[in-house]
């Protein structure tokens, strides 16, 4: 069968969901929650995904997404990818762990997060999972309701900015998802087949004309204004750690001694400039894309046991966050 249609902006609003194959639990333990949420927080650092709700069921999961990079789709193939292998290491199985490709609902701009957060939020009572959405734990309810701190991934304030309000935004956020889901967003939902997109007809003419299949190379030009490329990452470093370019560039074969220089190089120009990891081995001259991951596990490790080490990285980092 044909690719479906999947449409790819600046901006734009995503509700995502998936499910286990044959229904099967995503989720048996906190370690899974916990390895699932670390994906997201890796596909915000080096993708630029922001998480406005998200709520984890034992066999399935909604996100409310925002891509101001245009990459939904390559995000996404982060998270299910990279959770299936941390869900195969934890169970100590293989296979496919979804039941195919994710389901993305094209979003509005300013008119369905709001409700849409709502629904999501209240997935775990109407599963009769708890009395009381709050006592859910993995979903971000807590957060908005100041149970806990929101991680950094989280936008909980283009939610509350919906609200209308300009106080309290926690307590009203709660009387409004008391409220419970309003009857647009359940007929939506409860439709056979849904449609790609929620939102006006005017906005359904709109994302028609600027559809793109996924396969279509979208996001290169959202991508190169919005992060740094291969070469400013490596002049920076450069700059911090006083050395020459070539050094960086260029492996040190048969040397004792680490190159650290260009390890956070590497590092640095897959989670900061999100570059593929292809054209990163191009960069720095490398056969294998594999000798990548290798190469900032051992920074990873050098960062643990050198704290200074890690506060120059982490400065590096900063001046690239936004």
């Amino acid at each position: 069968m044909p690719r479906p249609i999947r449409i790819e902006y600046a901006n734009a609003y995503y509700h995502v969901m998936n499910r286990g194959c044959a229904r099967q639990k995503i989720f048996h333990s906190a370690e899974y929650f916990d390895a699932f949420l670390k994906t997201m927080e890796e596909a915000h650092t080096r993708l630029g995904v922001q998480v406005l709700s998200y709520c984890l069921m034992s066999n399935h999961y909604h996100l409310l997404v925002k891509t101001p990079e245009a990459n939904l789709g390559r995000a996404m193939r982060h998270i299910n990818g990279v959770y299936t292998q941390r869900y195969n290491r934890l169970k100590k199985t293989d296979g496919s762990l979804f039941r195919g490709r994710y389901k993305a609902i094209l979003v509005e701009e300013d008119t369905y997060q709001l409700h849409l957060s709502r629904y999501i939020h209240l997935n775990p009572l109407e599963a009769k999972m708890v009395s009381k959405p709050e006592d859910y734990f993995w979903s971000s309810y807590p957060a908005y309701l100041g149970h806990c701190k929101p991680p950094d991934w989280l936008y909980c304030h283009e939610i509350y900015a919906q609200l209308g309000v300009k106080s309290r935004f926690k307590a009203k956020y709660k009387a409004f998802v008391e409220l419970g889901v309003d009857e647009e967003i359940k007929q939506f939902y409860g439709k056979g087949n849904i449609r790609p997109y929620l939102g006006s007809e005017a906005f359904r003419d709109w994302i028609y004309k600027h559809r793109k299949t996924e396969d279509e190379d979208v996001t290169k030009e959202a991508l190169s204004c919005l992060r740094p490329g291969l070469d400013e990452i490596t002049v920076r470093v450069c700059e911090v750690f006083g050395v020459d370019k070539n050094s960086i560039l260029t492996g040190r074969r048969g040397f004792a001694e680490n190159n650290i220089p260009r390890w956070v190089a590497m590092y640095l120009c897959r989670d900061i400039g999100g570059h593929k990891l292809s054209h990163i081995a191009e960069h720095f001259g490398l056969k294998r894309i594999g000798s990548i991951s290798n190469t900032i596990g051992r920074l990873n490790a050098h960062m643990e046991e050198d704290k200074k080490l890690a506060r120059t990285v982490a400065n590096i980092r900063s001046g690239y966050d936004t």
